[in-house]
């Protein structure tokens, strides 16, 4: 099995470089790109074969010295070392030749809202927020904040390759501290769940202008006080779906709705996005772009200054930096363990076949 997908792997990056250099393949852009774009997909899983053909041939070059003196211990060792880099690299190989998901390359959308705890959930929120965006400022990528209030954020994080590192931070956070304003000293839970929608395309998505009723207000800031005198603020209602989204944060009635368009056009693609993933298998869905999910992902206790992720049963004690935005060793540790479900599912699939 192993032979065999390396020399498919081989054959198809050999391939690959020989339409790189063909004149018709060149001057032809979009082929090009295409072909580009195989190419350094396939580059990883290409070196790792060549390791794994030299692992083979250290295999067997020790095997054939064992036969002629069977009692050497560092040819023994030599041996059993070849034999588990040849394992490894196996596994590695197939790791890598998991299809990604087709939407890891897009910019994201990200809906923070407070759950349970009244007060001290809209201060959590506020906190997830912060953590988030200091991520994705230590990961390169642009943040714009779309609309903030009553506790709620949403934000869009640009970026190639955004949606591969903050899709696991959808769900609902739990937090586990004294809040400020207890005077006992008493540890409260409080949550915020938090929706990663990735940001569709208008090719993508195409919203019916006859499906929307989009209401104008005039923007209020807190206490109901006036921001401005002009009915800036834009409601836009998705009528078949029921999904509202609102906007106000800017003065310009037109930026208000083209950000509510946005939200709701990513809202849109994760709704049929879910609904073709429980089609598929319904114990692989996603967050749907409400925000809601019954179970927790990760709790963040601040009495032992820890981080658990009950999703793969990691913790970290170091809060104070992923509460800074260090969320790096998580992000990996989540990658790795969505690879090997991915190539779990992928071989239940060919035994199935």
């Amino acid at each position: 099995m192993i032979e065999q997908l390396v020399g498919e792997i081989e054959a198809r990056f050999a391939d690959l470089q020989r339409q790189l250099g063909d004149p018709e393949v060149i001057a032809d852009r979009d082929r090009y790109a295409q072909v580009a774009k195989a190419y350094r997909e396939l580059e990883e899983p290409a070196r790792l074969a060549r390791e794994w053909r030299r692992a083979k041939d250290d295999v067997a070059g020790a095997e054939e010295l064992l036969a002629e003196d069977g009692s050497d211990p560092e040819l023994r060792e030599l041996l059993r070392s070849a034999k588990e880099r040849v394992a490894d690299l196996e596994e590695q190989i197939r790791l890598a030749m998991v299809k990604p998901d087709p939407n890891d390359e897009k910019n994201v959308i990200v809906e923070i809202q407070p759950g349970a705890g009244g007060e001290e959930a809209g201060l959590w929120a506020g906190d997830l927020y912060r953590m988030l965006t200091r991520y994705a400022e230590r990961r390169g990528f642009e943040t714009e904040l779309l609309s903030s209030g009553d506790g709620k954020y949403t934000f869009a994080i640009k970026g190639k390759g955004a949606y591969s590192v903050f899709k696991f931070e959808g769900g609902t956070h739990r937090v586990q501290r004294v809040p400020q304003t207890e005077s006992q000293g008493r540890i409260h839970t409080s949550t915020a769940t938090v929706a990663v929608l990735p940001e569709a395309e208008e090719v993508e998505v195409h919203i019916d202008p006859n499906d929307l009723q989009i209401d104008v207000y005039r923007s209020t800031g807190p206490g109901g006080q006036s921001v401005n005198t002009t009915d800036s603020a834009v409601r836009i209602t998705h009528k078949p779906t029921g999904i509202v989204v609102s906007m106000q944060d800017e003065k310009s009635q037109l930026q208000n709705r083209e950000r509510a368009l946005r939200v709701l056009r990513a809202r849109l693609y994760e709704r049929a996005r879910a609904e073709q993933e429980a089609k598929i298998a319904a114990d692989r869905r996603q967050q749907v772009g409400s925000g809601e999910r019954a179970e927790k992902i990760r709790t963040y206790n601040y009495g032992e200054r820890r981080v658990t992720d009950h999703r793969i049963k990691l913790t970290l004690y170091n809060l104070d930096q992923v509460l800074a935005g260090e969320l790096e060793e998580l992000t990996a540790a989540l990658q790795a363990d969505e690879r090997r479900r991915l190539l779990a599912q992928q071989a239940e699939g060919e035994v199935g076949r």
